[in-house]
């Protein structure tokens, strides 16, 4: 995990249509460059996620695949 600030770049935040708003269980995505960064969309002055392509495409493939269910 790297945590850097990325003040003063505008970014653009969106969260799933699918997300629970009900219990605020969701992420928030961005991209800044080459890297997607992901916060925690209850905590968006907290820290974030860094990721590079390769790590970003590993993580979907792994949501999708349901690896990381129930963790």
């Amino acid at each position: 995990m790297l945590d850097r600030s990325f003040r003063g770049a505008a970014l653009t935040w969106r969260k799933s249509s699918a997300s629970d708003s009900a219990e605020g269980n969701c992420v928030e995505v961005a991209v800044e460059g080459r890297s997607v960064l992901v916060r925690d969309s209850r905590k968006p002055a907290g820290g974030m996620l860094v990721l590079g392509s390769p790590e970003w495409r590993t993580l979907l493939r792994r949501i999708v695949d349901g690896e990381l269910d129930g963790r």
